[in-house]
């Protein structure tokens, strides 16, 4: 019999959350305040894809999906620039574009966060939902960012 797998951080759940939230967002269906307060009232606690941790680190949670629309274009067009030759924006799962987006978000503008703790949360979060293909690509394309907008950082 194999140990149970360990329950994420407290910082991995809320990245799980937020990364849930933006694909809610994406959805079209409401704007990143409202699918905050949803999270933060009605969702924490609930088991399965839909909820969040109650001892979720709330602030981040907030900050990534606040964060990632409020520099949307810009992230959009970050990760574009990262993608491999043949891979265009709208060819991308709706699901991981959220994962990549809200990556992107910390690699650009949470410089607290180092660089490899980032790609590693969020190809943690791909892997909650996807084999091995997509999890690779998420590495590649947030590699890829990171060498462009933190290098230096890496190079240490």
């Amino acid at each position: 019999m194999s140990d149970p797998k360990p329950l994420p951080s407290r910082r991995q759940a809320a990245r799980l959350a937020a990364v849930q939230a933006l694909y809610q967002w994406q959805e079209g269906q409401d704007q990143p305040g409202d699918i905050i307060e949803q999270f933060l009232r009605v969702r924490t606690g609930e088991a399965g894809e839909a909820g969040m941790r109650r001892d979720a680190d709330r602030p981040l949670f907030k900050d990534v999906v606040e964060g990632t629309a409020a520099h949307k274009d810009e992230l959009e067009k970050a990760v574009s620039a990262a993608l491999s030759e043949g891979w265009t924006w709208t060819r991308i799962d709706r699901l991981v574009r959220a994962i990549l987006m809200a990556g992107a978000y910390e690699l650009i503008h949470r410089r607290d966060v180092p660089p490899r703790v980032a790609i590693n949360e969020y190809v943690e979060i791909a892997h909650a939902f996807y084999d091995q293909r997509e999890s690779t690509f998420v590495n590649s394309v947030l590699d890829r960012l990171a060498r462009q907008e933190r290098a230096a950082e890496l190079a240490r």
